[in-house]
């Protein structure tokens, strides 16, 4: 009865172990893949702050933050 115990208890931590780490790696993918922050967005911030965006504006900012996640690796 105490190894039954001992099992279950052993196997959940690991469960568990493993699934954060799981949906850790998956969330950074994901992240990588998807960025939360969009031109679109951007743009509209922007403007929230007085500028004029213009396209020029928007690449720099886009490639700036690439280049941050790029060093984060």
């Amino acid at each position: 009865m105490l190894t039954i115990i001992l099992v279950a208890i052993i196997a959940l931590l690991a469960g568990l172990a493993a699934g954060f780490f799981i949906a850790r790696w998956y969330m950074k993918k994901y992240f990588e893949e998807n960025p939360p922050i969009s031109p679109d967005m951007i743009k509209q911030m922007m403007a929230q702050m007085g500028q004029k965006p213009s396209q020029k504006k928007l690449n720099q900012v886009m490639s700036s933050m690439k280049a941050q996640q790029k060093k984060k690796k």
